[in-house]
């Protein structure tokens, strides 16, 4: 079997910051870096021999899988079970950090035929927005993190908002994403709604302003509509350059046409660079078109 192109350095996912994408990197006794992901970057990059578990984010660091557990090629989920367990152990997403003492916003997230309702450290600003993949967004309160959930649960059972959004939705939102006019007025609607609700202690209402994303994405008006999907293998490569890059998928301009590339099945490889010349060997995955959705929001 090859060895690691850059068995050093592994991919742990993507996240956002200063509006634009970047890719994660852990190495050696817990160290990080990043590499932009700009709008026209050329990648090329070859796959390493096999994908290990990432470990697992604690007391703001990443600490190492125990067992260096093998992962399959093509799962969504860069985490072994037991690295999986304690991270959701400790997590603001599952209720285990009620006590963090840091200001929280709710916010209203636009994905095209749904508005969701969730929560971000205010300290984050729209990274959290962006890695979803929102088309346009507002904040709606900030106050503490159990003021947030109130807020939370309150829209979902009064306004019937969710708090989750399928991949296939966001993604399906992106052939047709309408208008930021369309966007906004779309949210702006929501909000009145909840300007309207009795509001629980521990979060103070903002002034509604409306942030649309799909700039920062390079998301094209008339949407995107990828021919393919890839999939990484060991010793695969994958050129070529990033045309939009939204959430954790990038969208690539290659010779197999345009091509998405999900980023959660990057994370636990180690990437080497291409070698000059060299062309998209991995496989490509067939991607159905998406159907057309209900135009209306209520």
């Amino acid at each position: 079997m090859s060895k690691d192109p850059a068995p050093g350095w592994r991919v742990t996912g993507i996240s956002w910051g200063d509006g634009t994408a970047r890719l994660e990197w852990s190495g050696a006794r817990g160290t990080e870096r990043v590499s932009p992901l700009g709008l026209g970057t050329e990648l090329s990059f070859v796959f390493g021999a096999e994908r290990k578990c990432i470990g697992f984010w604690r007391s703001g660091r990443r600490l190492e899988c125990s067992t260096a557990t093998v992962l399959a090629p093509g799962g969504r989920s860069p985490q072994c079970a037991d690295c999986h367990a304690m991270e959701r152990s400790n997590s603001i997403a599952t209720d285990t950090r009620l006590d963090d003492p840091r200001p929280f916003s709710v916010y209203l997230a636009h994905h095209g035929s749904v508005i969701k309702v969730g929560i971000t450290a205010a300290e984050r600003g729209e990274a959290r927005l962006l890695e979803q993949g929102a088309l346009a967004s507002t904040f709606i309160s900030t106050g503490s993190l159990l003021g947030a959930r109130r807020i939370e649960n309150l829209l979902m059972t009064t306004l019937n908002l969710p708090d989750r959004v399928s991949t296939v939705r966001k993604r399906r939102a992106r052939d047709q994403p309408g208008s930021a006019a369309e966007r906004g007025a779309s949210l702006i609607a929501i909000a009145e709604q909840v300007s309207e609700l009795p509001w629980p202690d521990g979060q103070s209402r903002g002034e509604i302003q409306i942030r649309d994303h799909t700039a920062a994405y390079g998301l094209p008006a008339d949407g995107l509509r990828p021919d393919a999907g890839l999939q990484p293998v060991p010793g695969g490569v994958i050129t070529g350059r990033i045309a939009c890059a939204i959430g954790p998928d990038l969208y690539l301009e290659t010779s197999a046409g345009l091509a998405l590339l999900d980023t959660h099945l990057l994370a636990g490889w180690a990437l080497g660079r291409a070698a000059a010349g060299a062309v998209l060997t991995v496989p490509l995955e067939k991607l159905e078109p998406p159907q057309r959705e209900q135009d209306a929001l209520f």
